[in-house]
């Protein structure tokens, strides 16, 4: 009796804390089918593909139409290609300096031109690019690893960025290479064994080697989450490495038993991943990672919908679809979206992985949306890329996507009470973002409680977004990083110091009251101890001319003046005491404050990153106010208005 109530209490105590954590054991993959059914259902013989074979000509260029002149072009601009070489050095150079460039660029490179190659071989289907193709492949058979220098270190017996031959790894770009390898083997072998034999077997063997063998008899990968415990990571890694192993069993693998089981092993795996998303949808790493999340999430229960006949379908479950259509409320307008975390400001998504994502579950959102984006001026021409499965879908579903009329607006608001996102619209032009949240989030910044203005769709107040992955962005040097900290979000200095990373430091009591246009969230819990911060409500609340931004604290102790920033990309004015006036791109708006309160500053902050200075230009600014006094408690009040 003692041990089955222990036993209880233990489950009882394991339930809650995945509650906490928002670990839902939905389990719907493995609820819709279980190994027998999966088994009965699997598609053998390739004969699940719903494009042509290589050799049927009439049905390439039924399907290509238009783009089949430009992917022969892209073709032949590699014909005198030089295949990269990655050096020792350049995986070596990662433990040195940090640098992740200077493997991945050439890394990248040959991968690239294996898809393009491969695309024109099948657009014109002369055998002209077939030496080429064998040229890529052989060199990437002849490599100790598929995978990048960044990510060996983890895995590896060794613990080090130089591949060690010990065991094989899978991650992102090991399977993002093994899948298109699978494709190059499935429509390709014939034309190499006319070459020569040797080319298709050693492939066919290095992909059972490095990828099939792999994943079926070594489960440590951290992204597989099999053993996941309450507090674990999940993220964007899950569904990506599944969708590519995925791929190479349905390409490769035709006994029927063996398939079965890899298959319903990812299930089991990606199962987690959908688990461990909030019901709300949101993807707390931001709608830069959409693509790579919920997007591969899709493409991975397409795949399996195509390769079970049917059978393994749960895309009517109501979380699959709100994780689809958070990229279209995230949305902001002129390539603008709402970007937490390591995610970018600039966007959007990718129009043809929406459209289908929106026809798969049912949602006019979407594929409305996906229309919206197509329909932007800019050129737009098919790259094959290295995700070869979502450059054939973009073609077979261009007609449809180019025949949906397009139409987007954003929603007047938008409340994701899990993640605690919240989105607000008004007639006026704004769009204010807001966000409660934990500092252990998937690409995390400390930043529970920040905010980002957008007037007319231009950034107004900001979240800078990250710089060049570098080892120091996903290492215990991360918060030494800028980009990183809550001083350089929307947030307030309390006595002096910045919130702190971790699972425990987080907005508490968040609430969003829909009628009053309204956000709050205490953030008292997001800063360390040193903080002596007992209380504080950041609220939000959307006027129908103006934002009103509102700081209710109460504090331990006083030790030094309180500090709010903000961070603009426009020309900011401070001359006039209590006012301060934002100019970006024509837009035009005034933050007013108590000048008995506070004193201004403005500081320049360069940006010598590409990836930040891509997006922002040369320099963003942090206006920050200062308050003249030390009271243990108070209420700051800043007021935001348009200016015409």
């Amino acid at each position: 009796m003692k041990a089955r109530i222990a036993m209880a209490l233990t489950l009882l105590s394991l339930l809650t804390a995945m509650r906490a954590y928002g670990y839902t054991e939905r389990d719907l993959l493995q609820h819709a089918a279980d190994l027998s059914a999966v088994k009965s259902a699997v598609v053998t013989g390739q004969e699940w593909i719903p494009y042509p074979v290589y050799a049927d000509r009439t049905a390439w260029d039924k399907l290509l139409g238009e783009n089949k002149s430009h992917l022969i072009k892209r073709g032949e601009q590699l014909l005198g290609y030089e295949w990269k070489v990655i050096k020792a050095t350049d995986y070596i150079e990662y433990e040195r300096s940090g640098n992740r460039q200077i493997m991945e660029t050439p890394f990248g490179s040959n991968t690239a031109a294996i898809a393009d190659l491969l695309m024109a071989e099948l657009a014109e289907g002369k055998g002209r690019f077939v030496d080429q193709l064998i040229n890529g492949v052989f060199l990437s058979c002849e490599m100790s690893s598929w995978v990048l220098s960044a990510h060996l270190g983890r895995e590896q017996i060794s613990h080090r960025s130089l591949p060690d031959n010990k065991k094989h790894v899978i991650d992102l770009t090991a399977g993002d290479l093994g899948s298109l390898l699978a494709w190059v083997y499935y429509y390709m072998h014939t034309e190499f064994d006319n070459v020569n034999p040797v080319i298709s077997s050693r492939l066919r063997q290095e992909l059972q080697e490095r990828i099939l063998d792999t994943y079926i008899t070594d489960h440590s990968f951290w992204w597989m989450a099999f053993d996941y415990k309450p507090g674990m990571l999940i993220n964007n890694w899950n569904p990506w490495c599944n969708f590519n192993v995925l791929q190479c069993f349905f390409l490769l693998e035709n006994d029927r038993g063996k398939l079965a089981e890899a298959v319903y092993q990812t299930m089991i795996s990606v199962d987690r991943f959908i688990n461990y998303t909030h019901t709300d949808g949101a993807c707390e790493e931001g709608p830069s990672y959409w693509g790579h999340a919920a997007g591969k999430m899709y493409d991975y229960l397409q795949l399996l919908y195509d390769g079970t006949g049917g059978q393994v379908d749960i895309f009517d479950q109501p979380v699959i679809r709100n994780m689809g259509e958070y990229i279209a409320r995230s949305y902001v307008g002129n390539g603008w979206v709402v970007n937490f975390a390591d995610a970018s400001a600039k966007g959007g998504g990718d129009a043809p992985l929406i459209y289908r994502y929106g026809k798969a579950v049912g949602s006019d959102m979407m594929k409305r949306y996906a229309a919206y984006l197509n329909s932007l001026p800019g050129k737009k021409t098919l790259a094959a890329g290295r995700d070869l499965f979502r450059t054939l879908q973009t073609i077979l579903y261009a007609g449809e996507l180019n025949g949906t009329t397009p139409a987007y607006q954003s929603p007047a608001c938008t409340w994701y009470p899990e993640t605690e996102f919240c989105y607000m619209t008004n007639k006026e032009g704004f769009f204010l973002a807001a966000k409660g949240g934990f500092n252990e989030e998937s690409h995390n910044h400390n930043d529970a409680g920040t905010f980002s203005l957008y007037l007319n769709a231009t950034p107004i107040l900001i979240d800078a977004g990250v710089g060049t992955y570098t080892r120091q962005t996903f290492g215990s040097e991360r918060y030494t990083i800028w980009t990183m900290q809550s001083a350089y979000h929307n947030l307030p200095l309390i006595n002096g110091t910045g919130q702190a990373n971790g699972k425990k430091y987080r907005a508490t009591d968040v609430a969003f009251h829909p009628k009053r246009m309204a956000f709050s969230a205490n953030i008292a819990a997001a800063y360390p101890e040193g903080a002596h911060v007992k209380k504080w409500v950041r609220s939000y609340t959307l006027n129908n001319a103006s934002v009103k931004v509102q700081d209710s604290f109460t504090l331990d102790k006083a030790t030094e003046p309180n500090r709010i920033n903000f961070l603009t990309w426009g020309t900011v004015d401070i001359t006039v005491p209590g006012e301060a006036t934002i100019r970006v791109n024509g837009e035009k708006v005034r933050l007013t404050y108590d000048k008995n309160a506070f004193t201004p500053s403005l500081e320049t902050i360069p940006l010598d990153d590409p990836r930040l200075s891509n997006v922002w230009g040369k320099e963003i600014y942090r206006l920050s106010l200062h308050a003249v006094d030390t009271p243990l408690s108070g209420t700051y009040t800043y007021t935001i208005t348009k200016l015409h």
